[in-house]
């Protein structure tokens, strides 16, 4: 059975989203067994110059010619939150766990580039926890594929039948932090304002003890972004990069940065002051 594509004629603003997905809160946990079979799509997507340099600015990463793979998965977040927030999506949107990341930039993608931006949902499995699923995201020039990745995130609370697949672990660098970031209490609302994604947790800390917070917390993918961005230079024209998120990291705060090149590529992580980590990362090109 072929999937249903949607197109849309733009991508969706995520900040009504959030709305809409206050409504999914409804939703109970219990038995579940499918995801929405269905792709939604922006054709002839223009990239924003401004809204580049803003992520740019927040991220770390430096303005160049072509755009970070991080700032691709932000184009597909739209998508991902509309499908996430639909009435016939299994799982409240508010309380996912973002567990993994991973992203292959095909070859550098140009600002001016005019892009085709897919997303769907799939590969729903058992957890120890609940259950987790994949937000895959396609980025397409024309007819080329210039980006994919993955999402996946886990819904605690949840039954399914079936035995949980086995964990993977990424490996920390065993090196000392070669940089320390200090991260401000109003980090969260920043990068909410260039990525779209307002999740209360991130917010205030009003909003993130609404949640079971007691303060607010940074969003993963800035953390992955940052860290992507503390490679530099050393970066390929392409490469593939996924991540795997830990300890949340609580604003303000301060981290440290450690990396180790490791074959055709580095192994790195964001860790706390007792070397536990936030995130660990592989990037190879």
């Amino acid at each position: 059975m072929s999937r249903d594509v949607q197109v849309l004629p733009t991508l969706p603003k995520v900040e009504g989203l959030w709305l809409k997905a206050a409504k999914g809160l409804l939703k109970r946990p219990g038995e579940r067994s499918q995801l929405p079979d269905r792709t939604l799509m922006v054709l002839d997507h223009t990239q924003s110059v401004l809204g580049l340099a803003d992520y740019a600015r927040v991220t770390g990463f430096a303005l160049r010619d072509s755009v970070p793979a991080t700032w691709l998965h932000v184009l597909t977040f739209p998508l991902q939150t509309e499908l996430m927030a639909a009435e016939d999506f299994p799982f409240p949107l508010a309380g996912l766990v973002h567990v993994t990341n991973e992203m292959t930039l095909h070859r550098p993608v140009a600002v001016g580039e005019k892009l085709r931006i897919s997303v769907r949902a799939e590969d729903l499995q058992p957890h120890a926890k609940g259950a987790t699923y994949a937000m895959r995201g396609e980025v397409h020039a024309g007819d080329e594929l210039v980006w994919d990745g993955t999402s996946t995130y886990l819904a605690t609370g949840v039954k399914m039948s079936g035995e949980a697949p086995p964990a993977v672990r990424l490996e920390a660098p065993d090196v000392t932090p070669s940089q320390q970031w200090r991260l401000g209490p109003d980090l969260g609302r920043q990068y909410a304002d260039v990525s779209g994604d307002a999740n209360p947790i991130h917010l205030t800390p009003l909003t993130a003890r609404l949640f079971g917070f007691p303060r607010p917390i940074i969003h993963g993918m800035w953390t992955h972004a940052r860290a992507v961005a503390a490679l530099g230079g050393k970066l390929p024209e392409a490469y593939s990069v996924r991540v795997q998120f830990a300890k949340p990291i609580f604003l303000p705060g301060k981290v440290g940065f450690a990396s180790e090149r490791e074959g055709d590529g580095w192994r790195f992580a964001v860790v706390n002051k007792d070397g536990k980590p936030h995130l660990v990362g592989e990037l190879t090109g």
